[in-house]
Formats: C-alpha cells, structure tokens, sequence
C-alpha cells in the first residue's frame, strides 16, 4: 500500500513538474509566461535569486518584492523549485492583457494631448522667438519717450526755467574751469619755488665745501704764525731800569 501511494505521488511530482516554470532556473521570458508576472515582476525574481541563491521552496517566493500571497495564489500551481521549465498553458496571459488594458486606453486618451501639443509647439515657439523682438520695441520706445518730449513745444515758463537752469549750469561750468587753472597755476608755482630753493641749497652747499680746505689751511697758519708773533711782542716791550 505504501508503495502505491508512494508511487501515486512520484506521479503527481512528476506531473507537476512537466508543467511548471523552475524559478530558479527560468529565464525572465520564461517567467513571464507566469499569471501575475510582468516584465518587472520577472526582473526583480532574477534579482533576488541572483543575490540571495536559489530558493528552496516555492513559498521563498513571496519573499521577493511585489509577490504577495494574492500573487502567489494564482501562481503557485505552475511554479516549481528543480527540473526543467516546461509551459503547456496559454503564454500571453488574461489577466496580464487586463492589466495592460488601462495603459493602453491611457495612451489613447493622451494621444489627443500629445497631438494638440505637437500643434501648439509651433505657435509657442513662434512666441518665444518674438519675445525678444517686444522687448526691444519696449526699449526703443522707452528711449524715444525723451525725444517725443522734446519735440513737443514748450511753454514761456518752461523755455524761461530751461534757460535759466542752463545758464547756472555754464556759470557753474566756467567756476569750475576757473577754480581748476587756479589751482594748477598755484601747483606749478608752488613747485617751481620748491626747485628753485633746492638748487640754491645745493649751490651753497657746494661752495662751501670748495672754501672749506681754504679755510682750514688759513687756521693751521694761523696757529703756526702765533709763537712767532708772541716772541715779537716781547722783544719790543722795554726793559725797565
């Protein structure tokens, strides 16, 4: 009996394994053919078999992330651990085209958008390119705003103050003019005084280091010629008697 039974259950292994993805083994294509896996989905069991080895047991699976036990409910009879992949049911999945279906419709609605932006890109760009051309209007009419001012008649009041106020403006000028060659005048004076000083300074100094030697031998003869003078004094003062 236990033979049978034994047997019965090789069988059904078996079975299971002649129609079932090794995700340890199954490529991301392979696994994908799997309900509730996607391309992500698919990646991310690569991923985590590739860093942590091998999983044991078809429950190691809800260990990876984004497979859960709803997930894994509707897998789990097509999923094995050793043997060859074998996939004997519909590869493109139901559920997975269902799942697919709000993209695609998403799509479809932003491809309206998509349109009317491709249109729109034209006038905007358009726009941009004129941006600088409005804003040089605005400067050059900014600048003219002076122009047009002035080609608009004055009043007497008005001519009378312009008058005025350039008048004090020339006064103004020639003071400034007049105070500035005043100063220059007196610089150059001040300066022409300083140099002259200075040449007479050195020319004193110069000739008196010229007399200087003269000078010097006229003391030494001096003091030469005083026993001499002092010997004649004596000799002419008398003796008395």
């Amino acid at each position: 009996m236990k033979k049978i039974v034994a047997l019965f259950a090789a069988l059904l292994v078996a079975g299971i394994a002649s129609a079932a993805v090794n995700i340890n083994t199954a490529t991301k294509a392979e696994l994908e053919a799997l309900p509730e896996v996607g391309p992500a989905r698919a990646q991310a069991i690569i991923d985590y078999r590739t860093k942590n080895g091998p999983f044991k047991s078809a429950e190691d699976l809800k260990k990876v992330d984004g497979v859960g036990d709803k997930n894994f409910e509707g897998m789990k009879s097509k999923i094995a651990t050793s043997g060859p992949t074998k996939i004997d049911w519909e590869a493109p999945k139901k559920d997975a085209a269902k799942a697919d279906a709000p993209k695609a419709d998403a799509g479809k609605k932003d491809a309206p958008a998509s349109a009317a932006n491709a249109k729109d890109a034209p006038k905007k760009d358009a726009a941009a390119a004129a941006a600088p051309a409005k804003d040089a209007a605005k400067d050059a009419a900014k600048k003219d705003a002076p122009a047009k001012a002035a080609d608009k008649p004055m009043t007497k009041e008005e001519k009378a103050a312009a008058d005025k106020a350039k008048k004090e403006a020339d006064k103004k000028a020639k003071a400034e003019e007049k105070a500035k060659k005043e100063a220059e005048k007196k610089a150059k004076a001040a300066e022409a005084k300083a140099k002259k000083e200075a040449e007479a300074k050195a020319k004193k100094e110069a000739a008196a280091k010229k007399d200087a030697p003269a000078k010097d031998a006229a003391k030494d003869a001096a003091k030469k010629d005083a026993p001499t003078k002092d010997a004649a004094k004596k000799e002419e003062t008398p003796k008395k008697p």
